[in-house]
């Protein structure tokens, strides 16, 4: 168990502390308190309450706080505290708070749940939003994206072109998850490029479990979303800044029906076997699809969202692995073993 006294004043020369890292690593405490308690621990753990100045008086506060320094009431001094009781006091107290957010969070939906059926019970319009709208803010985006999902009762249809950053991913999950729990129907386009990122293959292997799916098409097309086939959201800037939220039956008729073309033609994947697998690997089983299937190197640059030099990289490998001494041999080497080839 840790000890709780304060440090003992030593008989001789205490010992220089090590040095105090950078502000940012103080942890429960600032900087200026952070110096302060070094400061106590050179006057040998203990400091008279009058020998500190009106300016050390807030850092002083917040090492009384959290508990690093202790009021001797014999003599109206502060000594210094065993750092490791307070982590361990702390840490436990965090802990319990922890806790309680979580049991307070899986209760949450239980105690919406009567104002959740009462919004699911008014009417919703059957006819188009009199005006789509235009959204303007990455932040606005989310929430209004987030609204629309919340309100899904069908199905969402998403096409994702490109790289989606690891904190995009986990904001989906979020959103997604609920929806698929409700029995909605969750589709997502991707293009090939994302088989050499591990974060989009945990977020498709985790989204296919729960009974989504997640396809790949080895084609350019457009950033989508549709929900229920009644409202569709779509970039309008280039730099993704701004939405445009789609209401017209036209309109959106139109963006489904090219999503099912694409769909119809994306390819399966097996997520889940990827979860374990070596992204370099995944990542030569594309750049040798594509080379069988004529591109060339640069293409396969382009295409897959990679360097020229790493794609020569996964050339040299495959050309070691099937013996090619050309480019042009390991292609039809490549299309020689293509299923049907």
């Amino acid at each position: 168990m840790a000890d709780p006294t304060p440090a003992p004043a030593p008989a001789g020369a205490v010992p220089a502390p090590a040095p105090a890292p950078a502000p940012s690593a103080c942890g429960p405490i600032d900087a200026q308190a952070w110096r302060l308690y070094l400061d106590v621990l050179e006057a040998g753990g203990r400091v008279a309450a009058d020998a500190l100045p009106a300016p050390q008086r807030p850092a002083l506060a917040g090492l009384l706080r959290t508990g690093l320094l202790m009021l001797d009431g014999h003599d109206d001094s502060y000594l210094a505290v065993n750092p490791r009781f307070v982590a361990d006091t702390l840490g436990t107290e965090m802990n319990a708070e922890a806790t309680r957010l979580l049991n307070r969070a899986e209760r949450l939906a239980a105690d919406l749940e009567p104002l959740i059926a009462a919004y699911d019970s008014v009417p919703r319009p059957a006819g188009p939003v009199p005006a789509d709208l235009q959204i303007t803010g990455r932040e606005h985006i989310r929430q209004r994206i987030a609204q629309l999902g919340s309100a899904c009762r069908e199905e969402a249809l998403t096409s994702q072109p490109g790289k989606p950053l690891p904190a995009a991913l986990e904001l989906s999950l979020r959103q997604e998850l609920p929806v698929l729990r409700r029995g909605c129907r969750i589709l997502t386009l991707y293009q090939p490029a994302v088989l050499t990122e591990p974060a989009v293959i945990r977020y498709a292997a985790t989204v296919t479990r729960a009974g989504g799916e997640v396809r790949l098409l080895d084609e350019p097309f457009q950033r989508t979303l549709v929900f229920d086939r009644a409202t569709a959201v779509v970039p309008a800037a280039e730099d993704f800044s701004r939405a445009a939220v789609l209401s017209d039956p036209a309109t959106v008729g139109m963006i489904v029906a090219n999503f099912e073309r694409d769909w119809a033609r994306a390819e399966r994947v097996p997520w889940h076997s990827l979860l374990d697998s070596d992204p370099t690997r995944t990542a030569s089983a594309q750049v040798g699809r594509l080379l069988a299937a004529g591109l060339t190197q640069k293409a396969i640059a382009s295409r897959l969202g990679l360097s020229e030099r790493t794609v020569a990289g996964h050339i040299s490998r495959l050309r070691d692995l099937h013996g090619a001494e050309t480019l042009f041999q390991l292609g039809w080497l490549m299309r020689r073993e293509k299923p049907g080839a």
